[in-house]
């Protein structure tokens, strides 16, 4: 079952505005605006403002010379979102799941279920019915599939059903190509061929589509994968919404609270009844948020995100306690509340029972967390693996806290046993070597004014530049670990092969020695 919400961001704002359809500021001609790179645009409009010519996606000043008396309000695209995450929660009442199809549709599986609403025209009657009561507009559909279910709540008439395959080309062929779930520059192909109906793709020869979309894989922007998810040919995965508690604790205060000290005795009693919630889950919070409600109906959020799982109470609050400065309790704070909005599984331990090193010593962890809080998020980073073998390549700096921002590491160790330096040089240094023959090791070489003779060395170990990103210019390296006769070694490479048609001249020139790192 699909059900499309027609005016979920105008039902949403007259919701929290409190407001009956055509009721006071709802009377009078709205529209949601987003701002963009060229200026506000309409986002959505309510039913007077429609009646007066106002559209959605044109300019905010094209809207106000059809309808000038049109009032504006700020489009909330993630207060949208998050207000359809709960109504798919709340939609299972219809099915075992329920997914998102944003901006503002939902997909219900309602498989085997139908029965227990008395069969199909009755459980759409009661979304309906039950949309209505929360004064939310719909249109729904029922399809074996989904891809044919949202096309019949979009572009179909409301209440309609196709019961089986058979059916569609009775439903489906005479909807417009946007059905489809296109992307309009798919779309705008293809209404210049003249196809403008479903049924008009069924007429063209299928081998003629794949010439023309066979190497376009996006469902979006390909008709053929569409069409086959309508008629159920192929699988269409959905990720349907799971229901995740919350780890919440709050404080209703008997009178409002002005002053620091009470508000920090507030913030110890909510961090350690946190603790003592996160522990009874077994979980550890990496993102907590503070909310304080006050008297006037404003409310200040803190939010802290941790280096590390933890449930100590005392650090927790010590952390908030730093972000509670610059909060103005205006008249007062009524209600206290803490949700650990990112939490991940932290098994229980048994503690020290020599506190000593408690007192004196601080966890790494704990050291990030109140350097992040003093300096900015953003002042304290950690270096992880990066996908190149290119040894200065192979880590970037990322921010302690960030998911997801670096690449998927390599193998940075070569499976010949070969091992990095401890220490890399930021650039590295060009050195002048002497060897017995081009391709020979190396005897001795002069690096930042001193000679050393070379007692030892192993390799080479050949890295090829990366063709992907390098110039066709670059030269080989080979690697070598040197010893010299104090027992000091280096990590230093020959960059390039003599004669191999790479480099500034024609030939490439004469090979070039660079240190790169200090060993063990």
């Amino acid at each position: 079952m699909a059900i499309w919400l027609m005016r979920l961001a105008v039902d949403r704002w007259r919701l929290t505005e409190r407001l009956e359809e055509g009721e006071g500021a709802d009377a009078a001609p709205l529209a949601l605006i987003a701002d963009t790179a060229h200026g506000p645009r309409i986002a959505a409009a309510n039913a007077a403002a429609i009646a007066a010519g106002v559209q959605a996606g044109t300019m905010l000043a094209d809207a106000r010379t059809v309808c000038p008396t049109l009032a504006t309000v700020a489009a909330d695209p993630a207060g949208d979102l998050a207000f359809l995450e709960k109504l798919a929660l709340w939609a299972r009442r219809w099915g075992p799941w329920s997914a998102l199809d944003p901006p503002d549709g939902l997909i219900v599986d309602i498989t085997g279920v139908a029965h227990l609403f008395g069969g199909e025209d009755a459980l759409l009657a009661d979304v309906r019915t039950m949309m209505t009561r929360r004064k939310l507009a719909v249109r729904a559909a029922l399809a074996p599939s989904a891809g044919a279910a949202w096309a019949l709540a979009h572009y179909g008439h409301d209440g309609a059903i196709m019961a089986s395959e058979d059916e569609a080309a009775a439903q489906l062929f005479s909807l417009p190509v946007a059905a489809l779930r296109l992307d309009d520059a798919t779309l705008l192909v293809l209404r210049r061929l003249g196809l403008k109906r479903i049924g008009d793709l069924q007429g063209v020869a299928r081998d003629a589509l794949m010439r023309r979309f066979r190497t376009i894989q996006a469902p979006a922007a390909n008709p053929l994968i569409r069409i086959d998810q309508l008629l159920g040919r192929v699988p269409e995965p959905i990720l349907p919404v799971l229901p995740r508690n919350v780890p919440l604790v709050q404080r209703r205060l008997m009178e409002p609270i002005r002053h620091r000290d009470l508000l920090d005795r507030v913030l110890a009693d909510l961090c350690g009844d946190m603790g003592r919630t996160l522990e009874g889950m077994g979980l550890g919070a990496r993102r907590l948020e503070l909310g304080l409600w006050k008297v006037d109906g404003d409310v200040a959020v803190c939010s802290l995100e941790l280096a590390a799982p933890s449930r100590d109470g005392p650090h927790i609050a010590g952390l908030f306690g730093r972000k509670l400065d610059n909060v103005d309790a205006g008249f007062g704070i009524e209600l206290a509340r803490l949700r650990a909005i990112w939490t991940e599984p932290l098994a229980l331990a048994q503690g020290d029972f020599e506190k000593a090193a408690e007192t004196h010593g601080t966890s790494l962890s704990a050291c990030i967390d109140r350097l992040s809080v003093r300096l900015g998020a953003s002042a304290v980073r950690r270096p992880v693996p990066y996908a190149s073998h290119i040894p200065e390549r192979a880590q970037v700096w990322e921010v302690l806290g960030a998911v997801g921002t670096s690449m998927p590491a390599l193998q940075c160790q070569p499976s010949s046993g070969q091992k990095r330096p401890l220490k890399l040089l930021d650039t590295p240094e060009r050195i002048a070597v002497l060897y017995a023959s081009p391709d020979g090791l190396p005897r001795r070489f002069r690096w930042r004014g001193n000679v050393h003779e070379i007692a030892r060395a192993e390799g080479p170990e050949r890295i090829a530049p990366e063709w992907w990103r390098e110039h066709s210019s670059v030269r080989l390296r080979d690697y070598y670990r040197i010893e010299d006769g104090q027992g000091r070694r280096y990590w230093i490479y020959r960059d390039g092969i003599a004669g191999d048609g790479r480099g500034n001249d024609k030939l490439g020139g004469s090979p070039e020695w660079f240190l790169q790192g200090l060993c063990a």
